[in-house]
């Protein structure tokens, strides 16, 4: 299983930054292809400025078919510019869960 972690400062509209979160895993969540396939979950830290995103995908397969879907293409740039300069992404392998995950 491969995955990413995103992490980044904002201190914006909190209701927009919701809303495209929300938006985002709901069309992950509605994609047939991508249900149970690929996970995303989002936190605020302690601070509330501080936001962690995680992803995780079972194959390449999944991962190309999420990124070439509409949702994918208009949520990346959000993620971007809520971001800005602070945008930090590290690719990684997942070698080790929690039954629940």
């Amino acid at each position: 299983m491969r995955g990413i972690t995103i992490i980044y400062q904002y201190d914006g509209d909190e209701a927009e930054w919701k809303a495209a979160i929300s938006t985002f895993i709901a069309a992950i969540d509605n994609d047939p292809v991508a249900a149970g396939k690929f996970t995303y979950q989002v936190a605020v830290a302690d601070d509330g400025v501080t936001r962690y995103h995680w992803g995780r995908w079972d194959s390449a397969e999944t991962l190309a078919h999420v990124q070439s879907q509409p949702y994918f293409q208009a949520f990346a740039p959000k993620v971007k510019d809520f971001a800005g300069k602070t945008l930090n992404a590290v690719g990684h392998d997942i070698t080790l869960k929690s039954a629940g995950w």
